[in-house]
């Protein structure tokens, strides 16, 4: 079994999670500039066997999509030509950026650290992979 990658994907930077070979385990895996993400996905499923990607879908209390899925969608149309057999799935990502603020606030880091905006990216990802997780367990 190969894992899954979410990518929060932002118009600046995309925080990426993975998750375990075993797919039980959620873990932040590091921000990439926007720019330098399909680079950064080619050299890691180089080494590592990946066999989907969960990619937040973005949308506001109403369910109206963000400005930021246009690039998304073009994104994934490019993922899928480069990629074509590893499998995409979206996930809507309503409030995981207050929720990863809020779990690292929690966590005990300096005020500093807190503000990286890396840090929100790479815990967003994170968060939308372990729902994504859950609801391929219901």
């Amino acid at each position: 079994m190969g894992q899954i990658l979410a990518i929060d994907y932002g118009k600046a930077r995309c925080g990426i999670a993975v998750t375990d070979d075993m797919r039980i385990i959620a873990t932040a895996l590091q921000t990439v500039e926007t720019k330098f993400l399909m680079e950064f996905l080619k050299k890691y499923f180089n080494k590592n066997k990946v066999e989907d990607i969960v990619v937040g879908l973005p949308t506001d209390l109403r369910g109206n999509l963000s400005e930021v899925e246009t690039d998304i969608l073009k994104f994934i149309e490019s993922f899928k030509i480069e990629f074509p057999d590893i499998q995409v799935h979206r996930l809507d990502e309503r409030f995981t950026s207050k929720m990863a603020s809020f779990f690292i606030s929690q966590s005990g880091k300096s005020k500093k650290q807190r503000q990286e905006k890396g840090l929100i990216d790479k815990v967003s990802a994170t968060i939308i992979l372990q729902n994504f997780l859950e609801q391929r367990t219901r």
